[in-house]
């Protein structure tokens, strides 16, 4: 059996304990370690998807060891990241070349505010399995297209917008399940991919995307064809008002309110009396008084 078939098996061995709530942790114990034992590497890894599982797997459980085998398995897989490497590849030539230990600690001090500033903006943890599903859901989003269209880490992000809501509503409650749904309809949209490439990249910032309306997320097109319809709208109300007469003498049945204009006009015979059309013009109504 090969690596990748070996760290799918226990992928789905973590899976079914993550949606299980009888499930007995401590048994995941012996299916870290094995995890220790393959060689893996970045394709496996990108291919399985394993350190997402990991790591909802160590939120969702209560077990110390299996929390403290997770965060190691994802520590040692986060050096295979090629990012990482190039990075610290950089710094390493860098103070070769210069040799200046002024430089030296200036970067250091850089390194250390990114790393706070990265910290203080991680998304909490939680073994909530609705919340986790929700990240998921946002990450699936965030990852539509091309997976390399921004600078962030989908899933941290996923996690920082799902955070962001959740401290605005409390808890997991219908509002917070519909507003997660509309981010991820959003966000999925081909039709609108400029909203997920200015989330990726930061323009959007989590906290911002958390609270976005439809409205906001609409792309260009949306917007523009919103105002048309808006506009035609007001044209035809005002249209409506000008070429009538107002009165309030009639009432209107959806608002209650006595500001009206109506129009009488003769759709039948010339012996027959004449058809009144009335408009609200508070909230818009029209109707046929006869």
């Amino acid at each position: 059996m090969s690596t990748e078939e070996e760290v799918l098996k226990v992928r789905s061995k973590l899976e079914k304990m993550i949606s299980s709530d009888t499930a007995d942790h401590s048994s995941a114990v012996d299916i870290l370690k094995s995890l220790q034992e393959l060689p893996m590497n970045l394709a496996v890894l990108q291919k399985t998807r394993i350190g997402m599982t990991v790591n909802n797997f160590r939120k969702a459980t209560s077990n110390e060891e299996v929390i403290s085998l997770s965060k190691n398995l994802i520590k040692i897989w986060k050096k295979l990241l090629p990012e990482t490497n190039t990075k610290s590849d950089k710094k390493e030539k860098s103070g070769s070349k210069n040799g200046d230990s002024m430089d030296s600690e200036s970067s250091e001090k850089k390194s250390e505010n990114i790393s706070e500033r990265r910290s203080s903006d991680a998304a909490s943890d939680t073994s909530d399995p609705i919340r986790i599903k929700c990240r998921e859901m946002l990450m699936n989003a965030l990852k539509t297209g091309d997976a390399h269209v921004g600078r962030l880490d989908p899933e941290e992000l996923a996690g920082n917008i799902e955070d962001n809501i959740f401290n605005e509503f409390k808890n997991t409650d219908t509002k917070y399940k519909n507003r997660v749904r509309s981010r991820v309809a959003n966000l999925k949209d081909t039709k609108n991919p400029d909203l997920r490439v200015n989330v990726l990249s930061g323009m959007i910032p989590a906290d911002r995307i958390a609270k976005m309306t439809a409205e906001e997320m609409a792309s260009d097109t949306m917007k523009t064809l919103r105002a048309k319809y808006t506009k035609e709208s007001i044209d035809d109300h005002q249209m409506a008002k000008t070429s009538g007469t107002c009165t309030d003498l009639f009432k209107c049945g959806k608002c209650g309110k006595n500001n009206c204009t109506y129009n009488q006009v003769q759709t039948r015979s010339a012996d027959e009396p004449m058809t009144t059309f009335v408009l609200c013009n508070e909230c818009g109504n029209r109707w046929k008084f006869c």
